[in-house]
């Protein structure tokens, strides 16, 4: 598995996702480090609430496009087994960022634009999954979940099922998952807890 255009990539991947577009954007803007506010997270959401939808989209693409990018050379470089490792690196770098002190985003738009050229029919589905649980939950990060949940299981697939495949994957999922930590602590420590007397 160890081959030299694998390393090269993951090498490649996690510099690419230390990039942080939306910290980039708020400097050009004059605006705050969007670190500061809200959630003190640097992704798409909080763009949204911190600069509004149109520049919040404006982040998007631009995580999306590089993030497709690089799985279109993992696609052409790499072995099936291997495809999914780059984004892996690629989530690493986006959430803790060597160019931005290592606090970063939780990943979840880079990994929706590497899976578009390898599943993009996951891809348009783990969109629907998005919108549908966030219509029903309205909460952007158990909305993500979903997401992120449909896109592995179409990687897995785009990727022939390959043992090293899916342990990329999961690995992925995994630890997006748990960049979301702070979420669900905050979500669990809002449940009303019912008093019991007896």
């Amino acid at each position: 598995m160890y081959t030299m255009e694998l390393i090269i990539l993951l090498i490649f991947s996690y510099l690419a996702g230390s990039v942080n577009f939306s910290i980039l954007l708020f400097k050009l803007l004059g605006k705050e480090d969007p670190r500061t506010s809200f959630s003190g997270n640097a992704g798409v959401t909080n763009v949204y609430r911190q600069a509004g939808m149109v520049w919040a989209a404006v982040v998007l693409l631009l995580d999306v496009g590089r993030a497709a990018a690089i799985a279109l050379f993992a696609e052409h470089f790499l072995t099936p087994g291997q495809v999914p490792w780059p984004g892996l690196s690629l989530v690493i770098g986006n959430r803790f960022p060597c160019f931005h002190r290592f606090k970063g985003g939780k990943g979840v738009a880079a990994y929706l634009g590497f899976s578009l050229p390898i599943t993009p029919l996951g891809a348009a589905l783990s969109a629907l999954a998005w919108v549908a649980i966030y219509l029903l939950k309205r909460t952007p990060f158990i909305a993500s979940f979903a997401m992120i949940f449909v896109l592995g299981l179409g990687i897995i697939a785009g990727c022939s099922y390959k043992p090293a495949a899916i342990v990329g994957t999961i690995l992925t999922v995994l630890f997006i998952i748990y960049g979301h930590n702070k979420n669900i602590t905050e979500f669990i420590r809002k449940i009303p807890r019912s008093n019991s007397n007896a």
